[in-house]
């Protein structure tokens, strides 16, 4: 009784609703590919070519990761794709290059968090990476932690370090991550088979298309399947500032709002106004700085931050205590689904059958999801 209970619970559309979303989703990726195409101004899923451009000319990279057709950050990302007056003038000065897959991503490489449905490599075209961009905190507003200005204030801190490469070569060495197991999404084992490296844009171009959390979710899968424990890094990914008590401000590169008492954040004597110009040796363009450096730390670990407070630059040191990691919320992200599915024992979703429709009271042309318990994981 309990399944049909949940069914009429979990109804998620009107009716009609199921058959014409997929057709939406697809008609929208297509029609991204053939207006950004227009718009002239963009590499469309073609790094090379971008790569190319950028030697030919001695400008930088800006890479845009976009999970299309995800309405999450689709405002801020108009903003960018049409260039904004507010950062137009800085972003002529790179090489723009748009990717809307995972398919054939390097992993080696694109290493950030992939849970973001927008995220920002600025990239020397050698595949130096001066910084990142996008930062996410919340399911329902995940524009609330980025900023055109913020923006802005990254791409032109990018800038003033490529206009230095290769004499500050040694800034960036830790801006890239350990070798992966696997070179590319489609070769870990639970997505192997399902994708291959290009969208088939011919067909079903939606199902052709590797979503970065589905990244995510395939490494924790890895961990499940050898029945190893997963580290606490690939559990709490990406922490966020405030899991060491810290707010920085969105408008900013690494500006602090607000200190938490009692916090790792204050006893290392950081303090409202503070610009963390370095953290662990690295130059910050943005939070997603920040962020990439907690995701690298230990447990535990002490980090030196370089800060700027006035007209003073101080040297502190971030204690970070055992088992600070845990403090990370994962609650708004979408890898955090099959986490829960497997607290519970193993849930899985399906099309509600139509014998569960008939008993929930749930119309035929209505779209309905039906929990079945299908043993220990």
């Amino acid at each position: 009784m309990l399944r049909y209970m949940l069914a009429v619970l979990m109804v998620l559309a009107l009716a009609h609703a199921g058959f014409g979303q997929q057709v939406s989703r697809e008609e929208k990726v297509r029609k991204d590919r053939k207006e950004v195409l227009e718009l002239g101004e963009w590499y469309y899923n073609d790094l090379e070519a971008g790569r190319a451009e950028a030697r030919r000319t001695g400008k930088p990279l800006l890479v845009i990761f976009r999970c299309i057709p995800c309405h999450a950050c689709e405002g801020f990302d108009g903003q960018v794709l049409d260039r904004d007056a507010t950062i137009r003038a800085e972003m002529d000065k790179f090489v723009c290059v748009r990717i809307v897959k995972a398919n054939a991503m390097d992993l080696a490489q694109f290493q950030f968090d992939y849970d973001l449905s927008f995220a920002a490599f600025f990239m020397h075209p050698d595949g130096t990476i001066y910084g990142r961009f996008g930062t996410r905190s919340d399911m329902k507003d995940a524009e609330k932690d980025i900023s055109l200005d913020g923006f802005r204030k990254a791409l032109a801190a990018a800038m003033e370090l490529h206009k230095g490469y290769p004499d500050n070569r040694e800034l960036f060495e830790e801006k890239t991550g350990p070798k992966p197991e696997f070179a590319a999404p489609e070769q870990f084992p639970s997505l192997k088979g399902k994708y291959k490296s290009e969208l088939n844009y011919e067909g079903n171009v939606v199902a052709s298309c590797i979503h970065c959390h589905q990244i995510r979710d395939a490494e924790r899968e890895l961990y499940r399947s050898r029945r190893e424990p997963a580290p606490d890094r690939v559990v709490y990914p990406w922490p966020l500032p405030s899991t060491i008590g810290l707010a920085l401000s969105p408008r900013e590169t690494a500006s602090v709002m607000s200190v938490e008492q009692g916090s790792a954040a204050e006893r290392a004597g950081l303090k409202p106004g503070d610009q963390i110009v370095r953290l662990d040796g690295q130059p910050l363009l943005s939070i997603a700085d920040v962020q990439w450096v907690l995701h690298r730390a230990e447990d535990p670990d002490t980090l030196p931050a370089e800060i700027r407070r006035g007209d003073q630059t101080l040297k502190l040191s971030l204690e970070l205590p055992e088992g600070w990691r845990a403090a990370n919320d994962i609650s708004w992200r979408a890898t955090s689904w099959n986490l829960r599915r497997l607290a519970t024992g193993g849930l899985k979703l399906k099309a509600a059958s139509p014998e569960a429709r008939r008993r929930a009271g749930v119309a035929e042309d209505a779209m309905a999801i039906e929990v079945e318990h299908v043993g220990q994981y």
